[in-house]
């Protein structure tokens, strides 16, 4: 027991609640894990973290989402069999969802290193201007597209949203939802096709990183504090999902402006 750094572990589990906390709301979880990583002396987490965070992140909202999940896969394949006019509304929602994964995808292969490798405070800082700033701009919208309302071209520019997030700062499920409210959608639909959006581009980071994750020289040591991470993401990420779920409903997104206005004027000030 006395080779058990608890500090380390403790450390960790702040990581876990902050990308937890984050992940879900318009404000960059890897912009937020940065700075908790900074101000807790832990240093750059690394891709083996990263996917560890996501994953937990990813399991918590496919549970929230596991209806809807499984319907638009059994409806997906049920209209390609029948051509029911009833299962077709599903069918293109969820075409549309592997349509809008393409651009993240593509980008977040081709792009990994040069976006890695160019990211300080500073950037962070700029990029929750962005993102406040562009939550400003949509704040008053309310768009009337439902899920059978979508269009291809609906899909692609939501997608393109979730590829700028690529950056360290701009938050993902921020600039998929200003997309989609900017591109028409209710409320409820933009952040359902948000987070659907972010189950495919999630899961296929995960299995190109699985080796990495396999190969990391120091997993016996950071076992427990990795444990604690995927649990303390886990559990937030599913509370602060459930918070946001609210939050949309009530349509105080602008509440998340004046918050990245904040984070990253005290960033420049003070990193």
């Amino acid at each position: 027991m006395e080779n058990i750094d608890i500090m380390l572990i403790v450390k960790h589990i702040i990581i876990g609640l902050v990308q937890g906390f984050t992940e879900p709301i318009p404000v960059s979880s890897s912009g937020h894990v940065m700075i908790a990583s900074e101000i807790l002396g832990l240093g750059e987490q690394g891709f083996t973290f990263a996917i560890l965070t996501n994953t937990a992140s990813l399991l918590a909202i496919m549970y929230i989402y596991r209806k809807d999940i499984v319907r638009l896969i059994s409806h997906f394949f049920l209209y390609l069999k029948t051509r029911e006019k009833r299962y077709n509304a599903d069918f293109r929602f969820a075409l549309y969802i592997v349509i809008g994964s393409i651009p993240a995808g593509v980008l977040g292969v081709l792009l990994s290193d040069v976006i890695a490798d160019n990211v300080s405070m500073t950037t962070i800082a700029l990029m929750l201007f962005v993102t406040g700033t562009a939550l400003w701009l949509i704040r008053n919208m309310h768009g009337k597209k439902k899920d059978a309302d979508l269009r291809a071209k609906d899909a692609i520019i939501v997608g393109l949203g979730q590829a700028v997030a690529l950056t360290p700062g701009i938050s993902r499920s921020g600039a998929t939802i200003i997309s989609a409210i900017a591109v028409g959608m209710k409320q409820d639909t933009a952040l359902r096709f948000s987070f659907m959006l972010y189950i495919p581009v999630s899961l296929g980071g995960v299995v190109l990183g699985i080796t990495d994750f396999l190969d990391e020289p120091n997993k016996g040591a950071l076992a427990l504090p990795y444990a604690a991470t995927f649990l303390a993401t886990l559990i937030m990420t599913y509370f602060a999902m459930r918070w946001f779920m609210g939050i949309m409903k009530s349509g105080k997104l602008s509440y998340f402006t004046y918050y990245c206005f904040i984070v990253g004027t005290l960033l420049l000030l003070f990193y």
